[in-house]
């Protein structure tokens, strides 16, 4: 009588994958680097995934192009490694990935406490010290930023403040609206939100608020200078309280003729719907610098035993 074999090389199937994921960090490179931040007198972690084969000697002369991944409010550098699938998403390409710490700034400058410089620590530090430390493409063609919700505001303010920087930002899930927010005007999960926002951007009338107020700088944005601009991805779950103001921002950047892409997908504003956007954002930045898609290093791929 024949033996079913099929639970024994099942188990055998298993073990394999396990090892791969166990492989999986060091074959991207996964690092953490304490970064002490002279602008916020703070300490800043960020992690970074290396491409596959990153460290090998043949490869010592070639750069990366380098997508940054900011972190949504009351949230941390560590969640999108934690929380999502990131890494496995990332092995696909050959580019640097960045998530940085930004705590509950807004990435921004602080109207009300000078050491919180979140936005400032973004492009006066952080860039300058990933371009030292790793083989980066040092121009705009090479950079893209992206993030949730108050990582999606800070990514696509990011793209119209300083369009010489990036080649493509994106926004999943954004909460794109928190300079306008007030006790006035409180908006969408205003108690949660009331306590960052009046700390980042202050009194209703702050300087702060006027320039950083997303819609506003994409509705006064000069026609001659449109063309500078990054490429501009958002998407927003249906069922999410930020929808509208998802909404306003696509239709501003459809009036203003400005390249973009929107889209509502079936979702929440939780971290199913996020993991499974990381991938489009990683497949469009790969796509807006260039980076082909590479067939998955040996330690993820997915065998199948009969």
């Amino acid at each position: 009588m024949r033996r079913n074999t099929r639970p024994f090389l099942l188990i055998i199937a298993l073990l394999f994958s396990f090892t791969a994921l166990g492989q999986n960090a060091e074959a991207l490179g996964d690092e953490t680097v304490q970064f002490k931040s002279k602008l916020t007198g703070k300490t800043l972690p960020y992690n970074v995934l290396l491409p596959f084969g990153y460290t090998k000697k043949d490869k010592e002369h070639l750069r990366y192009p380098t997508l940054y991944l900011l972190h949504g409010l009351d949230g941390h550098y560590s969640n999108w490694l934690a929380k999502t699938k990131i890494a496995g998403y990332a092995a696909r390409y050959q580019m640097i990935v960045v998530m940085p710490e930004g705590n509950d700034g807004w990435y921004t400058d602080s109207a009300t406490v000078p050491a919180d410089k979140y936005e400032s620590y973004i492009l006066q530090e952080l860039i300058p010290e990933i371009e030292s430390r790793y083989r980066v493409v040092r121009k705009r063609e090479g950079r893209a930023i992206a993030g949730l919700s108050m990582g999606g505001y800070g990514a696509l303010k990011f793209g119209v403040k300083y369009p010489d920087k990036f080649i493509f930002v994106a926004s999943i899930s954004g909460a794109l609206d928190p300079a306008v927010r007030t006790d006035e005007n409180p908006g969408n999960v205003w108690s949660f939100l009331r306590p960052s926002i009046m700390q980042t951007f202050g009194a209703a009338d702050s300087p702060t608020r006027a320039a950083n107020d997303l819609h506003k700088l994409v509705r006064e944005f000069p026609d001659e200078q449109i063309a500078k601009l990054p490429f501009f991805y958002l998407d927003c779950g249906t069922e999410d309280g930020f929808l509208t103001t998802n909404r306003d921002l696509a239709a501003l950047l459809l009036q203003r003729k400005i390249p973009h892409e929107f889209r509502q997908l079936p979702g929440k504003h939780n971290w199913p719907y996020w993991d499974s956007q990381a991938q489009e954002v990683l497949r469009i930045a790969a796509r807006k610098m260039n980076v082909a898609e590479a067939p998955l290093p040996p330690a993820m791929r997915t065998v199948t035993v009969y």
